[in-house]
């Protein structure tokens, strides 16, 4: 069964963004282990998902052994950081993009048909991003038990969404995992049904409904 989650329309003009997402937002958890053998470890990750006239919200919640943020700017290698993934298609499915953030906020965004074909998205696009970053500074990776949480704004025309004509479903998947860090692990939303990990397979994507 295809998994799926409502995302209610909110409004953040009369409210706070923070209360305006917990009390509203429609909540999902990242606790799928898809490769248990090999990969068996599983941080505590959910998160909340609204959307505004014209964007989308995904606000992430982490608890998980150690901290990793070596990746200090917009498309590097933040997938082998401490890490929090969106990945969304456009409407007409011939396309999927990857929202890759790290602990710090720093967000990798790529655009493209398939794993192998991949074009990142260029620093004006990056900078339309509105990012919030509980953690501010990671000078060397930490040890022991790390509480953060990560926050993006993502304008509906970066996933090929016309604000004026928004669809009823997209599809999607969100994901944790850090794969340099003392702990690596590669946890979903919807579950994958692949041998080995690998996010970019939009077939197992869920469905989200904009309502």
């Amino acid at each position: 069964m295809t998994k799926s989650l409502n995302v209610p329309l909110v409004n953040f003009d009369t409210q706070d963004l923070d209360s305006v997402m917990e009390l509203e937002a429609a909540r999902f958890d990242v606790n799928t282990v898809n490769w248990p053998s090999v990969f068996p470890y599983a941080p505590l990750c959910s998160g909340r998902i609204a959307r505004t006239e014209g964007s989308l919200v995904v606000d992430f919640r982490v608890s998980g052994l150690d901290l990793r943020a070596e990746n200090k700017e917009d498309n590097g290698s933040q997938w082998e950081d401490s890490c929090v993934e969106f990945f969304v298609e456009n409407p007409d499915g011939s396309v999927y993009y990857n929202f890759e953030i790290n602990a710090l906020g720093k967000v990798l965004a790529c655009c493209g048909p398939d794993r192998s074909h991949r074009t990142k998205r260029p620093q004006e696009e990056m900078e339309s991003i509105a990012r919030f970053a509980s953690v501010k500074r990671v000078d060397e990776p930490k040890e022991g038990l790390q509480n953060w949480r990560v926050c993006i704004i993502i304008p509906f025309e970066l996933i090929g969404i016309d604000p004026e004509n928004v669809p009823s479903v997209i599809r999607a998947n969100f994901y944790k995992c850090g794969d340099k860090t003392a702990h690596p692990h590669f946890v979903s939303w919807a579950p994958i049904g692949t041998p080995n990990p690998d996010f970019h397979r939009p077939e197992f994507f869920g469905e989200l409904k904009l309502v």
